[in-house]
């Protein structure tokens, strides 16, 4: 069945929202159950494969709605098995989805806008400016229209944007993967990572299970702003501070690693920076910001991009900052590096795909 430009999706709709949809089609209450299990459990394509569903309801769902699945415009593989998918978004423009296997494991790292207001200097998708918002079907659909969807295991809020500054469809989102009647992922399975926008952060700590990673990149506020313009509206120490008021962030083992894994994670990542903020001085710093939390700092070595402004650390080095902070008392791991040879850094093929569009229009 074709998809109307105009109808509405039904993928990030909730139970209540479906039985809203069954009422104006004119159908039984219990239908809106039945279509949540043919979204959500059997990932269906289109409301025509909704087959216990009478033909009169589903051409009469058909008017409107859509399932609002969509499918990649493009992709990259990787030797190391990375995928990274570009699919469409709403708002106009393309969103970077990233699909990494290790092993038993399989990750999905997902955006949440279409370039970001955040403005990092070392990141590529905030040199890009911002288009859009993600809606929840959006997001989901990244999931959703994935060809290895059925091996996922993990999920991480790391694509492009700010997943805090788009708060309404990024918590619905997680809402509808974590619910029994949704994709009935373990909220443990999930991470969203933000660089620190508090009130907001509060606000997903009091409302989902899932684990929190904040974006760290230097323990000291002037270098900080420099690095991360948000620094000037929420400082990390503040942050830092708010997240030692929560009871289930508090190291009380003195640095060892959590016996069980009942509580979420806390998790601070580290961009190294060639020269910038990968000295000594830098790992003893923020041993001391961290202490008092039960939380895990990954180090990423930065990914040099053409025209960027900061290098890649050495190797060695790295390995020798991720070392130093262990001794400090920090449970710290160094990030190994996935899908090099597909430019798998964030917003490096969303900026090459739109790069190679503008060629194509300046020709024509």
């Amino acid at each position: 069945m074709t998809e109307t430009i105009n109808s509405t999706p039904l993928l990030g709709m909730t139970l209540a929202e479906l039985r809203n949809v069954a009422e104006t089609c004119g159908m039984p209450r219990f239908a809106a159950k039945q279509m949540l299990d043919w979204i959500y459990k059997k990932g269906v394509m289109s409301t025509s494969e909704m087959t216990n569903l009478s033909k009169t309801s589903r051409e009469k769902l058909a008017e409107n709605y859509v399932i609002g699945a969509k499918e990649f415009v493009d992709v990259q593989d990787s030797r190391d098995g990375t995928r990274k998918f570009l699919f469409p978004a709403s708002c106009g423009g393309l969103v970077e989805t990233v699909y990494i296997p290790d092993g038993q494991r399989a990750t999905v790292c997902v955006s949440s806008q279409v370039g970001c207001k955040m403005h990092c200097a070392f990141c590529l998708t905030g040199k890009q400016g911002f288009t859009g918002q993600l809606t929840t079907s959006d997001i989901l659909n990244q999931i959703y229209s994935l060809p290895e969807r059925e091996k996922i295991t993990n999920i991480v809020f790391m694509g492009q944007g700010e997943p805090l500054d788009n708060y309404d469809n990024v918590a619905k989102a997680i809402e509808i993967l974590t619910s029994e009647d949704g994709f009935a992922m373990s909220p443990k399975r999930i991470t969203l990572s933000t660089c620190g926008i508090l009130p907001a952060l509060k606000k997903i700590v009091r409302e989902s299970r899932c684990n929190i990673a904040i974006s760290l990149h230097s323990p000291y506020h002037e270098e900080r702003m420099e690095i991360m313009p948000i620094e000037k509206a929420y400082e990390v120490s503040e942050v830092v501070k708010y997240l030692k008021t929560c009871e289930e962030f508090r190291d009380i083992r003195g640095g060892r690693a959590r016996e069980t894994s009942h509580q979420r994670r806390l998790s601070f990542e580290y961009v190294l920076l060639k020269d910038k903020n990968d000295s000594q001085k830098h790992a003893s710093d923020i041993a001391a910001m961290l202490k008092g939390l039960d939380c895990r700092v990954n180090v990423i070595p930065f990914h040099t991009y053409k025209g960027g402004e900061f290098k890649s650390p050495a190797h060695a080095d790295a390995e020798a900052f991720c070392e130093l902070l262990c001794r400090r008392g920090l449970n710290a791991t160094l990030r190994r590096s996935r899908g090099q040879d597909i430019s798998a850094a964030c917003g490096m093929l969303a900026a090459k795909r739109k790069s190679e569009e503008a060629a194509k229009e300046n020709a024509d």
